[in-house]
């Protein structure tokens, strides 16, 4: 099958979409696309003045600045306790979403299968597809907080199965894995020979004192994790479009060769400053000045959805989303919209688990999470 028919099978995203029906409305508010609403910190737009005055405006290598490499190295062995080689175990890429794509046409040949925990984020199943892969759901469960269990995965491994994807914390459902569930993940992924992505762009967004735990840490066969990393929710770096993936050095020469012929390499003076983020203490205060305001909103956006007649719902532990469940999803969220002006992304969006729940991001001031939650209960009061 050809690429042109690949991308023909695959629909447009369906958060897109919802965002651009937003805008035809007058005071939106949005709880739907998830972007930090605060924006980048001054000391790392400064760097990338800084850049752009010394003239870092040219190519730099496929895998990235060695400069930014080196940072990247180094915030892996200290906060992810696993190393990985800046020169050969490292790409910088435009963003953690072209990662995956790179990271599946690197290994994946025809038919091959990846294990999806579902809801997921809405980029893994269609790169697997785009690679030539199929992306198979497993089903996770509210009832059970969202969390993955080795029985969920081997009710569907079968010998076509190469790869599981792991994701904590989580989009949609901000679900955080604990240190016993990512082990119990690696070890079966170990058993059956299976490599592990383990997407942890929301890992600095964790909440009541939980800890993240990356895969590659506690796995015992080198090589078999591959970690996608990005600056662009914890740094409110989203339009910079700055990620990375660590992994073993014959995956990594492929990402790379790919990346060579797609986009060459990553805006030069953004990774400089991504460099340089990456070591600056000033960025750890950012970071938790940016946490904790979550956590408040977060309090705020539970407290109230329990109280909304025919709302189940779950307390997140980790990211900036939670996903309860409504009952007819995609009728809810039009409704929502055009009744109460309110943004939200029908669970269906994120894999057929994810039906019959909405995903609200409370990626806004309390305020106007406070008044969007009074028009949702207004409407459904009415």
């Amino acid at each position: 099958m050809s690429l042109h028919d690949r991308l023909e099978e695959i629909p447009a995203s369906g958060i897109r979409r919802l965002f651009e029906l937003a805008s035809k409305y007058r005071d939106v508010i949005s709880l739907g696309i998830g972007e930090p609403d605060c924006d980048t910190p001054e000391h790392i737009k400064d760097y990338a003045k800084e850049a752009l005055d010394r003239g870092l405006t040219h190519y730099t290598p496929n895998n990235g600045l060695k400069e930014l490499r080196d940072a990247i190295s180094d915030k892996l062995k200290k906060e992810n306790s696993f190393f990985a080689d800046p020169e050969k175990e490292i790409i910088v890429t435009t963003g953690g979403n072209q990662a995956f794509l790179l990271i599946w046409a690197s290994f994946l040949r025809e038919g091959d299968e990846v294990l999806i925990p579902s809801p997921h984020f809405v980029t893994y199943s269609a790169t697997v597809r785009l690679a030539g892969g199929v992306p198979v759901e497993v089903p996770l469960k509210m009832e059970n907080g969202f969390r993955l269990t080795t029985d969920d995965l081997q009710r569907h491994l079968t010998d076509r199965t190469r790869a599981i994807v792991l994701n904590s914390p989580n989009n949609p459902t901000g679900a955080v894995l604990t240190e016993g569930e990512v082990r119990a993940a690696v070890e079966f992924a170990e058993e059956h020979c299976l490599r592990v992505v383990s997407d942890e762009v929301y890992e600095k967004l964790v909440y009541d004192g939980i800890r993240h735990v990356s895969p590659a840490s506690v796995a015992s066969e080198p090589g078999m994790v591959i970690t996608v990393g990005s600056l662009s929710k914890t740094y409110a770096m989203t339009g910079w479009r700055i990620g990375y993936s660590a992994g073993p050095e014959e995956l990594i020469a492929r990402m790379v060769k790919f990346q060579m012929y797609l986009s060459a390499c990553p805006t030069s003076f953004a990774q400089y400053a991504a460099a340089r983020a990456l070591s600056d203490p000033k960025s750890c205060a950012a970071i938790e000045r940016m946490r904790s305001e979550y956590a408040r909103r977060r309090e705020l956006i539970y407290r109230r959805l329990l109280e909304m007649p025919g709302f189940r719902v779950v307390k997140p532990s980790g990211a900036f989303y939670i996903f309860p469940f409504v009952g007819n999803d995609i009728s809810l969220s039009e409704k929502l919209l055009v009744e109460a002006r309110v943004a939200t992304v029908p669970g269906s969006t994120f894999g057929a688990a994810g039906r019959g729940h909405l995903r609200l991001a409370y990626t806004a001031p309390v305020e106007r999470i406070s008044e969007a939650m009074d028009r949702i209960e207004d409407v459904l009061n009415r």
